[in-house]
């Protein structure tokens, strides 16, 4: 008999995977923030939920609590001063153990109709939500709705989609017949359980809690795992949010609660490590720091870890058709988030003898002071540049910018913006230095934050010979080139899928570089340090089950 939640949203599962097979576009949770698509109200009512959270005690009762912890700050100043319940870890993790014995036993649809139920009532509280990772992340309030919201909630489902596929794939029984010649065939009945991995393991993080966290968190859950969610000490309340739904579903559903479980904690230690070691982790989701990463692929043996890492992401200048065009799109993917993105772009090759465009040649100093430009030209309204930039989520970030400002030549400098609405908040444009490919041992390595390199190189052909070393020794998500010959981009394609990573041509338009779609685009391809695997493809749900089968004669 199907699952409630399953049949209620049978038709949305259906078009999810319809769309990852057919890779175009589609979505299934809006990202216009209008009142006609959400509804007269409701972004009120989701800043007012925000508000009724700022300094209390989350509203989330979970068992072996063992007092609070928090101490989220805000990028731009609002005074938070909520406190999460803080777990014990034995006594949680011997409750999310015997909530998963139950769980594993529901079956496909009903992990499936569960999932999809708590993303729709996600869905619901995307104003919540956004207000929640605006404040603790730094973005933008637009951005924060879009990309944290609906963008996150198709990749969770898209998630669910690829688990059901493959969950497909997997009959419940079959009749074996084997002829025996002149004597009757072998016969037996032969039945095919799908039996879950073990308990999964979500380590979020800082900038974007639920774009990174759903997939694994779903993907997860809909292959019939229990889930511990370790949000990031910066960013708990986002997570804190989802996981409060999903329990709310679970119970509705008839399931213990603790099949989803938040594991608050407080800046400093070694509590990733401590969770991630644990013999009941059969599965880890993990974004973040390469050092953090590795370790983790390096310790945690008794898992199957999945990582997005650091990585340094480069656009490859040889020629342009409308060279304003480009440098428009260039900036907008360096100031968008403040450069806070895993594919935001950092190093820009150009040669050193300049490029040809439709308009003329323009000299390398052309090239990135055009760029510098149209940095400033998009961000010259300071009520317009908060909205493009958020804030600075971490000190780390404006340290890395005042240490980049002597590497180089200094093409454009980054400047403070006050924020119309919020006095306190850290807002910071892009800085641009200009190196040579003698400074390797600077733009090899990720600078995160919105700083970026213009490195003068002697062609062409070295710029996407560096290109593919970069991605080979220290990881990308993305690699765009700008060339208005076949033969270049021809080159590129080979260098992208040689290095393995995912590749933009000629981006003039509404799309940039450091965005990624759901149901279409590859994020991570596992072929490159940056991922240890595609981040969306079946492979990343179909090895969080097994299939363990019994027999016998008819």
């Amino acid at each position: 008999m199907s699952h409630p939640f399953f049949e209620r949203h049978r038709a949305t599962l259906e078009r999810a995977v319809q769309a990852i097979r057919e890779r175009t576009y589609w979505s299934a949770f809006p990202e216009s923030a209008s009142p006609k698509v959400y509804g007269e109200g409701a972004a009120e009512a989701g800043r007012a939920a925000f508000d009724a959270l700022l300094g209390k005690r989350f509203p989330l009762t979970q068992p072996a609590t063992v007092g609070d912890v928090g101490g989220e700050r805000s990028p731009y100043g609002v005074a938070l001063r909520i406190t999460y319940p803080k777990p014990d870890i034995d006594g949680l993790f011997a409750a999310a153990g015997r909530a998963e014995d139950q769980w594993k036993k529901a079956g496909p649809e009903a992990w499936a109709g569960v999932c999809l139920e708590t993303l729709a009532r996600i869905n619901k509280a995307s104003f919540e939500i956004a207000n929640a990772i605006m404040h603790t992340t730094g973005q933008a309030f637009l951005m924060a709705f879009q990309a944290g919201g609906p963008h996150a909630q198709d990749r969770g489902l898209e998630a669910v989609a690829y688990a059901w596929d493959e969950l497909a794939r997997v009959p419940a029984r079959a009749l074996w017949e084997k002829p025996q010649g002149k004597g009757d065939p072998i016969r037996m009945e032969k039945r095919f359980r799908v039996v879950p991995r073990g308990i999964g393991l979500v380590i979020g993080c800082c900038t974007f809690p639920t774009w990174n966290g759903y997939p694994g968190l779903f993907a997860s859950l809909a292959t019939g795992n229990a889930v511990v969610v370790k949000p990031h000490p910066a960013a708990i309340l986002p997570l804190a949010i989802t996981v409060k739904i999903a329990r709310e579903v679970l119970a509705e559903a008839g399931f213990d609660p603790n099949v989803v479980t938040l594991f608050a904690h407080a800046p400093g230690g070694d509590i990733a490590q401590e969770l991630a070691l644990r013999p009941e982790v059969r599965i880890i989701d993990f974004t973040g720091s390469t050092a953090n990463g590795r370790w983790l692929e390096e310790h945690a043996r008794q898992a199957l870890v999945y990582t997005e890492k650091a990585g340094v992401n480069q656009i490859v200048v040889d020629s342009a058709a409308d060279f304003a065009a480009v440098a428009r799109n260039i900036a907008f993917s360096l100031s968008l988030y403040t450069g806070q993105m895993c594919t935001a772009p950092q190093n820009i090759y150009v040669p050193r003898g300049g490029i040809a465009t439709a308009a003329g040649h323009l000299s390398l100093d052309q090239v990135a002071e055009g760029i510098a430009e149209a940095v400033r030209r998009l961000l010259a309204d300071p009520a317009r540049a908060v909205e493009i930039l958020g804030a600075v989520q971490n000190d780390g970030v404006l340290r890395r910018l005042e240490a980049a400002r002597s590497l180089g030549k200094l093409v454009l400098d980054t400047q403070a913006v006050a924020h119309p609405a919020y006095p306190d908040a850290t807002i910071r444009t892009p800085l641009i230095v200009g190196l040579t490919t003698q400074d390797r041992a600077t733009y090899l390595n990720e600078w995160f934050g919105p700083i970026a390199f213009v490195i003068a190189t002697e062609s062409t052909a070295e710029s996407l010979g560096i290109a593919r070393d970069a991605v080979r020794g220290h990881g990308a998500l993305t690699l765009s080139v700008y060339s208005t010959s076949d033969d270049v981009i021809a080159r590129a394609i080979d260098v992208a899928e040689d290095a393995g990573v995912a590749l933009s041509i000629n981006l003039t338009g509404g799309v940039f570089v450091n965005q990624s779609a759901a149901f279409s685009d590859y994020h991570g391809t596992g072929a490159n340090p940056a991922a240890n695997a595609a981040l969306t493809d079946s492979a990343y749900v179909a090895s969080r089950f097994r299939v363990v089968q019994h027999r016998m004669h008819v």
